[in-house]
């Protein structure tokens, strides 16, 4: 295989308790067993993610862009990923503040690069956040990943870090194998040519 795709996976929930932790290890261990990928996994309770947001655009402000000191690592993490993958809860039958929060503050990390998500929740498993998150991400021109894993009633379905369902691991080998594929060809498509944006 050639040279691995720098994969973040996200914690897009910073409430206390939350169950996203355990999600996102379970999806950095089949990352990491897929073998396509080096992962690094994005806490954004570690993180400072400020709600307010400078004056300037983003997309106007190129690398100046005022960001606090502490989300360079966030930053730094979002720059030099091939493909994402983000972890939601589905609060209100959406996403948390604190990930539209962080992906407020980025703009150009996303461009041109594979996004999938891993939800969960209640009975819709988180769906419902992910097609809001499908509809910001295609606004950065970010490439959203048709096949992602939602887990419904997650209290009952996961048991020591792992789902029961014994199908799971064929769910989220096929979102690696086309997450890695879109990791490839949008790699090699900005390393041949700038993304028109």
């Amino acid at each position: 295989m050639d040279e691995k795709h720098k994969l973040a996976i996200i914690i897009g929930s910073v409430r206390e308790g939350r169950f996203g932790p355990s999600v996102a290890s379970w999806v950095a261990d089949r990352s990491r067993t897929h073998g396509a990928f080096d992962v690094d996994v994005v806490d954004l309770a570690e993180v400072e993610v400020p709600l307010t947001l400078p004056a300037v655009s983003p997309k106007y402000a190129g690398d100046g862009y005022p960001r606090p000191a502490g989300m360079a690592a966030l930053t730094s993490a979002l720059d030099r990923a091939d493909a994402f993958i983000v972890v939601t809860p589905e609060y209100n039958h959406s996403y948390p503040a604190s990930l539209k929060a962080a992906i407020d503050w980025h703009f150009t990390q996303w461009t041109a690069k594979p996004v999938a998500f891993v939800s969960y929740g209640g009975a819709a498993g988180g769906r419902h956040a992910v097609l809001h998150l499908e509809n910001v991400l295609t606004e950065l021109h970010a490439v959203t990943i048709r096949d992602g894993l939602a887990f419904p009633n997650y209290f009952t379905a996961w048991q020591d870090g792992h789902p029961l369902d014994p199908e799971t691991s064929g769910y989220a080998k096929t979102l690696l194998d086309q997450l890695a594929w879109w990791a490839g060809a949008l790699r090699s498509a900005r390393e041949a040519a700038p993304y028109p944006a």
